[in-house]
């Protein structure tokens, strides 16, 4: 499409360069949380940092998009119809991964358990596909789409504040439960998830607040329009630096990825500590149906320094033992049985 300059308004200049620069930022955010990803990626399970280093890496790409585009307008005289296409669909894809990754944070993948229940993924699935397909509606200007867009932000932003108060609440429980039973093994991690899901809160307010803000000002003058997008783009930016902060891959608290594989609706509670010193002869001798035993904590079976632990079958109701040919570890003993949960 042929465009000159005398008919592009010059309100739009500044465009390029706003766009060169905020591609630039969102450019180096996903290199650095690419990079700080794979080298952290021994210390924690991180399909979580993985899943959302997806959404700086698309925004850079509707950056990219929308720059080429104002820049072809402005110094070729010609706006590219791929280009304009390209920011549209990125733009679509951009807004969906954001939702898409905070609700796999409030659902707590990979913070409360490493894997998220058929049920759970269905329903995540269907309010992505249903805030995409609403989300073009409303960018082509489809009547009424407007108002299924604020129902369904409604309904998404409701699920999100709902699990995030159901963690909260579990993670609450399990700490009130250590200091009670004196499990102070598994303290600092799961007081650092408790963490996590307070500021994560705080963040979705604001997320809410922002989103609130744009959706009524999105009709706006060419005059103020870069102004607009300046403050929007910022405002994009410094709530996923904050969110990637709380979520990158780190060296956390021992036992942080100590978790169950799914969610249980039962209720669950972090097991307490036991311990008992048998010599090697009386180990040989120890059997119990309730009880499995010798789970080797290194490869090597043979070597004298390697911990057996015993862990409760989790249908019975009696403590929790662990267990060495010469001593306890009860640390491996809350990993073995919280997994066991």
């Amino acid at each position: 499409m042929e465009a000159s300059n005398s008919s592009i308004n010059e309100a739009y200049w500044p465009l390029p360069y706003l766009y060169s620069s905020f591609t630039s930022i969102w450019l180096v955010f996903s290199c650095c949380w690419i990079f700080n990803t794979y080298i952290s990626r021994h210390f924690q399970v991180n399909s979580l940092q993985w899943a959302l280093a997806s959404v700086p890496c698309v925004k850079s790409l509707q950056l990219a998009f929308s720059f080429l585009f104002w820049y072809s307008c402005f110094y070729f005289q010609t706006c590219s119809l791929w280009m304009s296409f390209g920011v549209y669909v990125t733009g679509l894809l951009f807004e969906t991964a954001s939702i898409v990754s905070f609700l796999l944070i409030a659902h707590g993948y990979c913070i409360t358990s490493e894997r998220l229940s058929v049920p759970e993924r269905r329903a995540m699935a269907v309010l992505g596909c249903v805030f995409y397909l609403i989300l073009v509606g409303h960018r082509a200007s489809i009547p009424y789409f407007s108002i299924l867009l604020v129902f369904d932000y409604l309904i998404i932003f409701f699920v999100i504040f709902n699990h995030i108060t159901q963690n909260l609440s579990l993670l609450s429980e399990q700490l009130d439960y250590i200091q009670d039973e004196g499990v102070q093994e598994m303290y600092d991690a799961v007081y650092t998830k408790y963490l996590m899901f307070k500021k994560f809160k705080g963040a979705m307010n604001i997320v809410a607040i922002a989103e609130t803000a744009i959706f009524l000002n999105m009709e706006s003058s060419p005059e103020r329009y870069w102004m607009k997008l300046l403050v929007r783009e910022w405002a994009h930016f410094c709530i996923f630096l904050y969110i990637g902060w709380i979520f990158r891959s780190q060296d956390l608290a021992p036992r942080f990825s100590v978790m169950p594989t799914h969610k249980s609706k039962k209720e669950r509670v972090i097991p307490p500590i036991y311990s008992i010193e048998l010599d090697a002869a009386s180990f040989k001798d120890f059997s119990s149906r309730e009880w499995q035993i010798g789970v080797p904590t290194f490869q090597d079976r043979s070597s004298k320094d390697s911990i057996l632990v015993v862990i409760q079958h989790p249908h019975t109701s009696r403590p929790i033992l662990s267990n060495s040919g010469s001593g306890i570890s009860a640390s491996e003993a809350v990993c073995s049985s919280f997994r066991s949960n």
